[in-house]
């Protein structure tokens, strides 16, 4: 009896060290990314579509280096005049590929109603490019 309740103990010592001594370190998240906005150089798609029809336009970016990806479209005014910008992610360990190249990605427009529209992106901090396009 004695030897069973030894055996007993020394196995929940074991697996109560075994489960204390694994550690969750591959769950702790990474450094973040830094956000920037990129400037966008072109916009390239079509000039007309039809209504409920989805329209795919490739925006051209300049990032600071060539580790930048795209993150995300956000909403952004110029003297009253409101747009979108290219926001970028860049890694915070330190890029080697310091020449960046241009990158695109992708926008894409549905509308339910006929008219013309007309996309800015941020070009710099006083300007947007932009490209119109009617539905009919």
């Amino acid at each position: 009896m004695k030897n069973f309740k030894f055996k007993s103990v020394i196995v929940v010592l074991f697996l109560a060290t075994a489960l204390i001594s694994c550690s969750n370190d591959d769950d702790k998240p990474g450094p973040n990314p830094v956000v920037r906005v990129a400037s966008v150089t072109a916009i390239d798609g079509p000039a007309t579509g039809k209504v409920d029809q989805e329209l795919s336009y490739d925006i051209t970016f300049v990032a600071d280096n060539a580790c930048a990806e795209f993150s995300k479209f956000n909403e952004t005014v110029i003297e009253d005049v409101k747009g979108l910008q290219v926001e970028v992610k860049y890694p915070s360990e330190v890029c080697t590929l310091q020449v960046p190249n241009p990158k695109k990605t992708v926008y894409k427009f549905k509308s339910a109603v006929k008219g013309t529209f007309e996309f800015k992106f941020k070009k710099s901090d006083k300007e947007f490019v932009t490209k119109k396009v009617v539905i009919e």
